[in-house]
């Protein structure tokens, strides 16, 4: 029996440190102070909140006991947000029902123009950064796709016309003053 105990260290204890946020040169030298090993397991999404490739969550938690050379399993912060691809049946649908699916794919509603077209709240064009995003397009999580609407004016303009004449909603808003 004192040879078993002996042999699998019965009586160590060795208190897991906390290593959120930590890069993983803190966290080997942490580590390597209480002779014990880390294993990589994945990096989740991207969480502001955390500094890019730092610990986000770490098995066994903070706090408790180990036993000498065991590994911790730690999962990564990304460095970044992941591309999102552009779903191809947003062009032509009403504001109503393009905002939401935007939203849920984790993109932010920027700024809202508008341009002669027959139909009023049509989505006629989506941009990114003043640039057209066209269906199947990747752009980062959490971006600000603006969106260009028709105006229900009955006019209609194709693409190759000049298309100076969009007009920004908050400008719209202070002419009908």
């Amino acid at each position: 029996m004192q040879w078993l105990d002996y042999s699998t260290n019965q009586d160590q204890r060795i208190e897991v440190p906390d290593l959120a946020k930590m890069n993983l040169n803190v966290v080997e030298d942490r580590l390597n102070e209480r002779n014990l090993d880390f294993e990589i397991l994945d990096s989740a999404n991207f969480n502001p909140d955390f500094p890019r490739y730092s610990v986000i969550d770490q098995v066994p938690a903070p706090g408790k006991f180990v036993k000498e050379d065991r590994k911790i399993y730690l999962t990564l912060n990304p460095s970044g947000f992941r591309k999102i691809e552009i779903p191809n049946n947003l062009i032509r649908k009403t504001r109503r029902q393009v905002e939401p699916t935007l939203r849920s794919l984790g993109f932010e509603i920027g700024e809202i123009s508008y341009k002669p077209d027959i139909a009023e709240d049509a989505v006629l064009e989506l941009r990114h950064k003043g640039k057209l995003v066209q269906p199947g397009d990747e752009i980062m999580k959490t971006s600000i796709i603006d969106l260009v609407l028709g105006d229900g004016s009955g006019r209609y303009r194709s693409d190759d016309e000049d298309t100076l004449d969009i007009q920004n909603e908050t400008e719209s808003e202070v002419d009908e003053f």
